[in-house]
């Protein structure tokens, strides 16, 4: 009697121990596909990415304009109306590997406005109104990377155009060295460079002078070299 409860007992025990074992298996293999189904069509995630600083730092000891050239640079500032001033620039750009900015007026001047001897021609009107101050049409440009700036100009009754004096108020010639250079017939520069040096914003100014149309690219050079 005694040995067949034993027996019962035993085979209870293994069929209880094996139901158990058996319910155990099937969860974790329950919770592993679960897991490898979520991998495989989950989206992987992309890494941050972290932007290199050092590629695009710009030391503060050697500012740069939008194009990226260093300071230390050479700009032609020109206003030009019949092309002399402009041949004069672009020949002066040429030996000083200078970069041009044609000062653009927003409104064109007609051979009526140029009319100097009409004392009611617009610039006869302009040069009687030291507050005259037209407009520029080309975009503004960055002076970081110059050290030097000539500033080009016709004479008109003596005196730089005003649309100059509008110009030279609109930046900052602090740390720069400024050449102011005419063409004319005959006219000399006069006062024309200390007006603009009065109405601009700092700068080292240097007197400048008249350049003729027909100067010769060795007498230009050493104009050039004169300014130094």
């Amino acid at each position: 009697m005694k040995k067949t409860l034993l027996t019962i007992f035993s085979v209870l025990f293994v069929f209880t121990v094996g139901c158990s074992n058996s319910k155990e298996e099937s969860e974790i293999s329950s919770e592993s596909s679960v897991s490898d189904t979520e991998d495989i069509t989950s989206e992987p995630t992309e890494p941050e990415e972290i932007p290199d600083e050092s590629s695009d730092t710009i030391s503060e000891s050697e500012p740069k304009d939008e194009s990226g050239s260093p300071a230390g640079g050479t700009l032609i500032a020109y206003f030009s109306v019949t092309g002399i001033t402009k041949d004069i620039s672009e020949r002066i750009a040429s030996l000083t590997d200078a970069d041009l900015y044609e000062i653009i007026p927003a409104e064109s001047y007609s051979p009526e406005d140029l009319d100097w001897r009409n004392e009611n021609s617009r610039v006869s009107i302009e040069r009687e109104d030291l507050n005259a101050r037209p407009e520029i049409a080309s975009g503004k440009i960055s002076l970081d990377s110059y050290s030097t700036v000539y500033i080009g100009y016709p004479i008109w009754r003596f005196d730089a155009p005003r649309i100059m004096s509008t110009f030279v108020e609109s930046y900052d010639f602090d740390g720069k060295t400024v050449i102011p250079f005419c063409t004319s017939s005959s006219s000399p520069i006069g006062e024309s460079g200390t007006n603009l040096e009065f109405v601009a914003q700092g700068g080292n100014w240097l007197e400048g002078g008249r350049i003729d149309s027909a100067i010769t690219d060795d007498e230009l050079q050493e104009w050039i070299n004169n300014m130094k």
